[in-house]
């Protein structure tokens, strides 16, 4: 999987978008009220990211987020005093969330479209880098967590969001359930609709069997079947890929196993879908001469 593939599709699905029906026009107006649906409905439904949030020292730290999607987080960091930067692959969501910033009048130092795999900032420009959703979408993601220690101080922090592989979604939903519903329909024709036919479609280009295979059925099983590429991780495989970090701390949220209606089920610290884990950089021990 490269680069471009990734940037194109998040270029033409920007994350969320659909959620709401889509940005519907090119006046301010337009925007304001596309941010404000869309900001309802993102923290209705992940009503847990406000409080986490609320749990991390941002005030009066040079921030930079990558990956921005609508800007909903951005904004929020902003709200709550970070001196904040944005980074994203795709120039559609560095145009909105640069709209949305001005609109609202919220200050920002930057907003710069760029790779995370040659982050366009200098060495120890930061004292947080904040992640929500992207990380597991980096196929060459070493690269990329070594050019965030470059860019964070040394005594600075890393907030990623990824998604868990000891989760009911993975566990029960994408690895079990919906495997399993693909191939009935798959064998016996059924229509039910617009997520489903892109599926089989996707399911007859490569083979059912190969598709089905978790390692490829994964990738088209968390942001969509056209999602080019995800992965789930576990603590073993955040420090595998996160070589140049120690994990500080970690927590589950977000009870989320589509088809199942699972959100209101206490087990979110068990069983959530959302890894947050906080990392420091390994040169954070070195004192600096």
């Amino acid at each position: 999987m490269d680069e471009q593939t990734i940037e194109r599709f998040w270029d033409a699905h920007p994350c969320g978008d659909a959620c709401v029906g889509g940005l519907k026009g090119s006046r301010p107006e337009d925007y304001l009220a596309f941010f404000s649906d869309y900001d309802a409905f993102r923290y209705k439904k992940e009503h847990h990211i406000l409080s986490c949030l609320d749990a991390i020292p941002f005030h009066g730290k040079q921030i930079l987020e990558i990956g921005l999607g609508q800007g909903a987080d951005s904004e929020q960091l902003i709200r709550r005093g970070a001196i904040w930067s944005g980074l994203d692959l795709t120039q559609e969501a560095v145009d909105r969330v640069t709209t949305r910033l001005k609109l609202r009048a919220l200050p920002y130092q930057t907003i710069k479209r760029g790779s995370a795999l040659s982050i366009p900032y200098e060495t120890d420009s930061f004292d947080i880098v904040f992640s929500h959703g992207v990380m597991h979408h980096i196929p060459e993601v070493r690269v990329a967590q070594k050019e965030i220690a470059r860019i964070l101080r040394a005594s600075g922090e890393l907030i990623v969001m990824v998604y868990s592989i000891w989760s009911l979604n993975y566990l029960l939903s994408i690895y079990f359930l919906r495997r399993l519903g693909l191939l009935v329909v798959y064998a016996t024709g059924l229509r039910l609709g617009d997520i489903y036919d892109q599926h089989l479609a996707n399911a007859r280009e490569q083979g059912l069997f190969n598709y089905l295979r978790i390692q490829n059925f994964i990738h088209r099983n968390t942001d969509g079947p056209q999602n080019p590429y995800s992965k789930v991780y576990n603590l073993s495989r955040i420090r595998r890929d996160f070589p140049d970090f120690r994990i500080v701390k970690c927590y589950r949220r977000f009870m989320h196993a589509p088809p199942l209606p699972v959100s209101w089920l206490p087990f979110e610290r068990l069983m959530g879908w959302h890894l947050w884990v906080h990392l420091k950089p390994r040169r954070s021990n070195i004192t600096k001469a």
